[in-house]
C-alpha cells in the first residue's frame, strides 16, 4: 500500500471525523480564504514527524492551530503553490 492510500485511510477514521468537526465548527463551517462553505477541508499547516523514529504524526493529534479550513480549491490552489513544511517533534 502506498503512502497516498494510507493517509486516505487515516482520514476515514472516527478520530479523524471528530477532529475535523472540531475545526470545521471553530472556523464557522467555511474556508479562511474566501468564506465559501462549499467543497470543505481541513488541512494541516504543517507537519509534524517523530524524530526518534521518523514516524508521522496521526492527523487527529495535530493541535487546532495547526489545522485550518479551506474550500477544495483554496487547498489545491495552497499545495500548488506552497511546500508544506514539516517538523520533527
Amino acid at each position: 500500500m502506498n503512502k497516498e492510500m494510507e493517509y486516505q485511510m487515516l482520514l476515514q477514521t472516527k478520530s479523524w471525523r471528530i477532529k475535523r468537526s472540531e475545526i470545521l465548527k471553530r472556523d464557522k463551517h467555511q474556508c479562511v480564504n474566501c468564506k465559501s462553505s462549499k467543497n470543505l477541508n481541513v488541512h494541516h499547516k504543517q507537519y509534524h514527524y517523530i524524530k526518534k523514529t521518523g514516524d508521522k504524526i496521526y492527523p487527529w493529534d495535530y493541535l487546532p492551530k495547526y489545522l485550518i479550513t479551506l474550500c477544495e480549491y483554496c487547498h489545491k490552489n495552497g499545495h500548488f503553490n506552497y511546500k508544506i513544511p514539516s517538523f520533527g517533534i
